[in-house]
Order: structure tokens, then sequence, then C-alpha cells
């Protein structure tokens, strides 16, 4: 985790000044934290992945200390974990779940809107799977579940607000978030 910290903090002061973009620098930082750790694993089919959800809740804690926006970090954290996944070939609906998790956890615990980490971890899922070639409406779904149960970890007005934003959110494919929030396919 030092490792991911130290780049991140490293990476993120330059933002702080001015010169950058917190998407961008936060999906390079930890996707390159996340090959790093799955390869020295070494078997990789059988590390767990929940690794990724640390490594992510680990991001949003370091964005939140160098005063970059947690909401952008969270987009670029869960984009870079999954993108990483897949290039170590490993589980990417899994690492996606668990990326969301973290992403929502780690907002949790500097005291940021939970439903909105819940949305942009939704976005950054579906941002990576046009990236990778993945099915984005696959990764949505993993990514939701993620969310939602960080957030019902974290308690139950949380689990309500991340359901709530999850379902007004403009930039998310209502029928997928419909189905997976209300239990109910439209």
């Amino acid at each position: 985790m030092s490792n991911l910290t130290d780049d991140l903090k490293n990476s993120l002061s330059s933002i702080v000044s001015g010169a950058g973009d917190v998407i961008s620098t936060t999906s390079e930082v930890i996707h390159k934290n996340v090959v790093s750790t799955l390869q020295a694993s070494g078997d990789v089919a059988s590390t767990s992945l929940s690794v990724v959800g640390d490594l992510v809740s680990e991001g949003i804690s370091t964005a939140s200390d160098t005063g970059v926006s947690a909401m952008d970090a969270v987009k670029g954290l869960v984009e870079g974990a999954i993108d990483g996944v897949k290039d170590v070939g490993a589980d990417v609906g899994s690492a996606t779940e668990e990326a969301a998790h973290g992403a929502v956890k780690g907002v949790s615990h500097i005291g940021g809107d939970v439903g909105e980490a819940a949305v942009m971890a939704v976005e950054g899922a579906i941002k990576a799977a046009g990236d990778i070639g993945e099915d984005s409406g696959e990764l949505a779904k993993s990514a939701v579940m993620g969310s939602l149960k960080a957030a019902d970890e974290v308690g139950s007005e949380a689990g309500g607000l991340a359901r709530k934003a999850l379902l007004n959110a403009a930039t998310l494919p209502h029928d997928v978030i419909d189905a997976l929030v209300t239990g109910k396919a439209e």
C-alpha cells in the first residue's frame, strides 16, 4: 500500500498546483500498482481480488489528503484498477465489484458523499469497459453491486443515499440500475 500512497502523493502534487488531470493521473497510478501487486503474488488466479478494493480505498484517502477532488479520484481509481486487472488476466467482473466497494468505503472514511461515490464508481467501470473491450452493462452491474454492498456496510442511511443517487444519475444506464436497485426489470 505504501507504493500506492507514495506514487499518488507524488503524482497528485502536480495536480494540486494546477497542472494535470486527476482522473487520468489516478487511473495511471493505480493501474501500475494493481498490476505490480497482483503479479507479485505469483498465482494471479488464486489471489484475492479484495486487494483491488483496498488499493482503491487507500487511493481515495491519499487523494483527499492532497486536496484533489475525491469524486474525480473515484472515477480514475476504479477505471485504472479495472484496466490493471484486465492486463494481468484476473476476473474483471469481481475486480470491478471490489473496486467500487473500495471506492465507496474510502469516500465514507473521509466523510464524503457515498451516493456520489457510487455514481462515479459506476461511471468509472463503464469507461473502463469501453477502454478494455468488456461489456459495459456487466461491469456497470458489478460496480452497482459493490457500491451498494459498501454503502449498506456503512449504514442504512448511506445505503439509501447510494440507491437514490444511482437511480437519479442521468449518466448511468437506467435499465441496469433500476433492475439492480429496485429488483424490478423494466
